[in-house]
């Protein structure tokens, strides 16, 4: 089971405020006592309407294009509470909330008009049961002080997270150029340490197995078993040197080990990485591998919104096969832009292709060519 984190926390406890403000109308009503403007059942659904308005936008419910429209709802109903129960102190705590939320959802002017519009709505109550202008434009100004103060850590929020996510960015796009660095700087050290036994050590056991030879021939019966024997190590000796300096010629890079520092640590997103035992690839495909990686991880970021994401590298007959998976909002249309036309172009000049869904979360499935 996922433990809640503090978004999650924070989410829960503005629905019970939220849930509690209307309590004291709730029990008025369950009283008998006239506390409302309205009939009290339809108080009381348009609390429901309210409440559940609320939780929708928050945990986004519905398809992203509708949660406007369900705020909307939530703008509307707040008011409508407010008015029809103008003595009930606490309601106007949910105004305090709208506000909290269209920072979330709305643009900066919309929200301004939703604090304007809330503050009136408080003042025009307030004015309904009492006859103290001061009183009226004390507590007025107090909500509207309140509510520019939830606005305002609402978007210093949003503005960290955004400087964060942008970091991991950065950070991400960092790692996947330190990760090929090292695999080209290694693939460089095997090379230049495979020529140096090729050329060295090898060359001197090639000279050495034909002197053994040429001794053979020339050799004594008694000393005659020595230098044969010695000579088939000499063989033996120069095809294992060839075997290994084959060996780290052919050398591939750890795919895994290079991936792993790619996803590691990033905020908000949890990712879970497999790769198949059998992957194997060289270099070239490997950094095809490491590259388009970096883009899903990037997009992911900037643009889902998705807590989760799996990363997995497998096998498939004579391709490798990279595919990304998160739990992201999603669309109802792929828009490729010059991350995703990167991961196309890599994989089509390997020999393999690409495919984009979105319609649930944001999947991309990138195949090369084994070898």
């Amino acid at each position: 089971m996922r433990r809640l984190g503090a978004d999650e926390w924070s989410g829960l406890l503005a629905v019970l405020v939220c849930a509690a403000a209307g309590v004291p109308v709730l029990v008025a009503v369950a009283l008998g006592d006239s506390v409302t403007t309205v009939p009290p059942w339809l108080w009381v659904v348009v609390f429901g309407v309210f409440l559940a308005a609320m939780v929708i936008c928050m945990v986004e419910l519905v398809r992203p294009a509708a949660v406007p429209w369900v705020f909307g709802i939530q703008v509307v109903a707040g008011p409508v509470l407010v008015l029809a129960a103008p003595s009930a102190g606490l309601t106007p705590i949910l105004l305090v909330f709208t506000a909290a939320v269209s920072a979330y959802l709305v643009s900066r002017p919309v929200t301004v008009v939703v604090v304007v519009l809330n503050s009136a709505v408080i003042a025009w109550s307030l004015w309904s049961i009492t006859d103290a202008p001061g009183e009226v434009l004390m507590v007025t100004a107090l909500y509207v002080m309140i509510q520019s103060a939830t606005v305002l850590a609402v978007v210093a929020q949003e503005h960290e997270v955004r400087l964060r996510r942008e970091l991991a960015v950065a950070h991400t796009e960092l790692r996947a150029t330190s990760a090929l660095l090292a695999d080209s700087s290694r693939a460089d050290e095997r090379l230049r340490i495979a020529r140096e036994l090729h050329d060295l050590i090898g060359h001197q056991l090639t000279v050495l197995a034909l002197e053994l030879e040429v001794a053979s021939h020339r050799a004594t019966p008694p000393a005659l078993e020595h230098v044969t024997r010695a000579r088939e190590v000499a063989r033996e000796l120069l095809a294992d040197v060839r075997e290994t300096v084959g060996e780290m010629r052919s050398s591939a890079p750890d795919l895994r080990e290079s991936l792993a520092r790619i996803v590691a640590d990033l905020p908000g997103l949890d990712v879970e990485l497999t790769v198949d035992d059998e992957v194997s690839v060289d270099e070239e495909r490997s950094a095809a591998l490491v590259r388009c990686a970096q883009e899903v991880v990037t997009n992911t970021l900037r643009h889902s919104g998705a807590t989760r994401l799996r990363v997995a590298v497998t096998v498939d007959g004579d391709r490798v096969v990279l595919t990304g998976h998160d739990n992201g909002q999603g669309a109802t249309q792929v828009t490729i832009g010059n991350g995703l036309r990167g991961i196309t172009e890599r994989a089509e000049s390997l020999g393999g292709h690409v495919e984009f869904t979105a319609d649930d979360g944001f999947r991309v499935v990138a195949s090369v060519l084994a070898r």
